[in-house]
């Protein structure tokens, strides 16, 4: 009997609902569950010369073959950012939002605790920027505001996490004086703001979030555990040429595999008035205030003062 690919991954998925898996971790269920059938693939190929070419065979059929299945069964999903993740949800891309952001959906396969929520992604994130960039980051609190505006009256001016990054960190002494005492060229400020799951229900929103609470810095990043249709990224990528704000996708199982999928511009100049509002109204933003300004004082970040991983130190 023939190998029916486009039924047996929809088969796979809905057995699994909500679970997110890559095309290989498919393909090699595939390999174990039909192996007649894959047998007889191969032997009716001439390319197909050992198993192993024909696992490789299986992946790119799924990829080349999920469009079409995509508009069959609207259940059926892709993740962006790699490895692409397969998975079947019966769910709209608002309920998906709020199942994740409640605790009850996991941003992952199923393979890993689904409780992970939004804070748990920031020692993730910090971990990543300072693997990747050498920034220290800091994250903020928007709890440890005054809030003297009402309810709504600092809606998005907080971004989660900040970070500085020492762009002399390989120069001379002698550079390094001469920079400190004469401009304030010795910093780059950052800007993250972080989403557990983005999909079209929420994408503009989590944006301009992004947008307004990163206006201060040199770079302002969204960054996602999930970024749900091809769609999503796109409408992304539209945003961010009107807009400049990046885009990250944090790997949750691997934070060093992490991708910057749209670098962000760079502004040229740090507004210190929307600076100095985030500092008079929020004790986490003063001190790290407080931390750009010890380090230009002194030259030296001291990685005990910042949410740098242990592992730096």
């Amino acid at each position: 009997m023939a190998l029916n690919l486009g039924k047996a991954v929809l088969d796979f998925l809905t057995a699994h609902p909500d679970e997110k898996f890559s095309a290989r971790q498919i393909a090699e269920w595939i390999f174990a569950t039909f192996p007649e059938e894959c047998q007889a693939k191969k032997a009716n190929s001439q390319a197909l010369d050992t198993d192993t070419d024909l696992l490789q065979q299986l992946v790119a059929e799924i990829g080349s073959r999920r469009p079409v299945l995509q508009k069959k069964h609207p259940g059926l999903k892709i993740t962006e950012g790699r490895p692409r993740k397969y998975y079947f949800s019966e769910k709209s891309d608002s309920a998906e939002v709020a199942a994740v952001e409640s605790g009850s959906g996991s941003t992952t396969t199923g393979k890993e605790d689904p409780k992970l929520g939004e804070h748990g992604l920031y020692p993730l994130l910090s971990t990543y920027l300072w693997a990747e960039f050498g920034v220290y980051s800091k994250r903020i609190d928007e709890k440890r505001s005054s809030n003297k505006r009402g309810p709504n009256g600092n809606r998005w001016l907080y971004p989660d996490l900040v970070g500085m990054e020492d762009l002399g960190s390989d120069w001379h002494q002698e550079v390094k004086d001469c920079v400190n005492q004469y401009s304030d060229k010795r910093t780059k400020l950052w800007s993250f703001e972080v989403k557990l799951l983005i999909n079209r229900s929420n994408v503009r929103e989590a944006f301009f979030q992004a947008v307004s609470n990163s206006s201060w810095s040199n770079f302002g990043y969204l960054v996602a555990g999930e970024i749900e249709g091809q769609e999503t990224l796109k409408e992304l990528r539209m945003l961010f040429a009107a807009h400049g704000i990046g885009l990250i996708k944090l790997d949750v199982e691997n934070p060093s595999e992490s991708q910057v999928l749209i670098p962000a511009k760079e502004r040229g100049e740090i507004d210190w008035d929307t600076a100095n509002r985030l500092a008079t109204e929020n004790k986490d933003f003063l001190e790290y205030v407080k931390l750009v300004k010890q380090f230009y004082q002194t030259g030296e970040a001291r990685l005990a003062d910042w949410d740098v991983p242990k592992v730096a130190e």
